[in-house]
This record gives C-alpha cells, sequence and structure tokens, in this order.
C-alpha cells in the first residue's frame, strides 16, 4: 500500500427508480424507523451491515423482525464472503454473492405481500 494513497472499493446502490419502487414493502417498514435513510437509497449491502441494529428497532412491527430474522444468518453470511471477496480482490466472485443478497431481498418483498 501507497504510504499516501489507497485503493478503495465500493458498493454503491443502483436502483433505476429508487429504493422505494425496488423494494416498496421493505422501504415501508423501514421508513418508520428513518423516513430520511430510505429516501436516500441505501444498498442491500449496506442495509445488511446494519441489519442487527434495525432488527432491535423493529420490535414494534414484530412480522417484518420475524421475517427478517429468518434471512439474517443468511445475509450475514454472504456480507462477510463478500467483505473477503473484495479484500482479496475477487471481484467477479463479489458481484455473483452481491445478486445472491438481491434474491433474499426480492424473497423477503415477495413474503412481506403475504403477511
Amino acid at each position: 500500500m501507497s504510504k499516501y494513497m489507497q485503493l478503495k472499493v465500493s458498493i454503491n446502490p443502483y436502483y433505476q427508480k429508487g429504493f422505494a419502487r425496488a423494494y416498496p414493502g421493505i422501504s415501508r417498514r423501514f421508513s418508520y424507523l428513518d423516513e430520511a435513510w430510505v429516501e436516500g437509497n441505501p444498498s442491500l449491502f449496506e442495509i445488511i451491515g446494519r441489519l442487527d441494529k434495525l432488527l432491535y428497532k423493529l420490535e414494534g412491527d414484530p412480522p417484518f423482525r420475524e421475517l427478517l430474522l429468518k434471512y439474517r444468518s443468511a445475509l450475514h453470511k454472504l456480507y462477510e464472503d463478500t467483505e473477503k471477496e473484495i479484500g482479496d480482490w475477487r471481484l467477479a466472485n463479489a458481484d455473483k454473492l452481491l445478486y445472491k443478497m438481491e434474491d433474499i431481498f426480492d424473497e423477503i418483498e415477495d413474503e412481506l405481500g403475504k403477511i
């Protein structure tokens, strides 16, 4: 690593029409906790990074909390694996893990519609 510079890889959200359009049920539930954060279009990676704090705050919404708890372990594993792949500069592998995160959030969104 350079003495005065460093390389940086970041995961940025890219929702064509915003987070609320991509995941309306999830965004609506999270908006009750922090509307400005949701309007800022957090990445799914960022959401997973804050998941434990969010779960704590979601005690007033037991169905949503239980749904997220169902996927918590899988999401945390994907988060950790993604960080490792980025750290090892295996960005193609990290990208594949991001797709898996999206798949889980799609499932959560679908299941929210049934609650």
